[in-house]
């Protein structure tokens, strides 16, 4: 079963079980795939898996952003069902990579690259992640690079 139809039957049984967040939020999400088909002009044939799996993980990005604001402006309440929706959406994700597995695919692409200074930081992320695409957040790769490249 392809992503997109695994979200739709969830949010089906979701609507029947009365769990409106995680229908609220598989709504939002299949609005996302919707719209980013339309974007990319492939209504009739559809996303495939990794670009859905791409239109999740901004999902997410977004909803860590939000978190971080609502932490920041006090508001726990909304900060909490931000984080239920990241578990939701995360659920859809492929497994996250360890920090471990990561660092040792950047000190690959820097092998790989030459790269030497902060100069080759963009060479490195952009290959890095090529490799963690969906399977490591793109803030903690950079974290990565940024250490190793000193």
């Amino acid at each position: 079963m392809i992503l997109k139809e695994k979200i739709s039957a969830e949010l089906k049984k979701a609507m029947k079980a009365g769990d409106t967040l995680k229908r609220d939020t598989l709504r939002m999400l299949e609005s996302m795939i919707k719209n980013a088909e339309i974007e990319k002009m492939k209504k009739e044939e559809g996303l495939t898996d990794a670009e859905v799996i791409e239109v999740m993980s901004r999902a997410v990005k977004q909803r860590r952003d939000s978190v971080e604001q609502f932490e920041k402006g006090n508001r726990a309440d909304l900060a909490d069902k931000e984080k239920k929706e990241i578990e939701i959406i995360s659920a859809y994700l492929p497994e996250q990579l360890g920090e471990e597995k990561v660092r040792e695919i950047v000190k690959e692409v820097i092998a790989q690259t030459g790269a030497s200074s902060k100069a080759d930081m963009g060479r490195v992320m952009g290959q890095a992640m090529g490799r963690l695409k969906g399977q490591a957040d793109g803030n903690a790769v950079k974290k990565i690079v940024e250490e190793l490249l000193v």
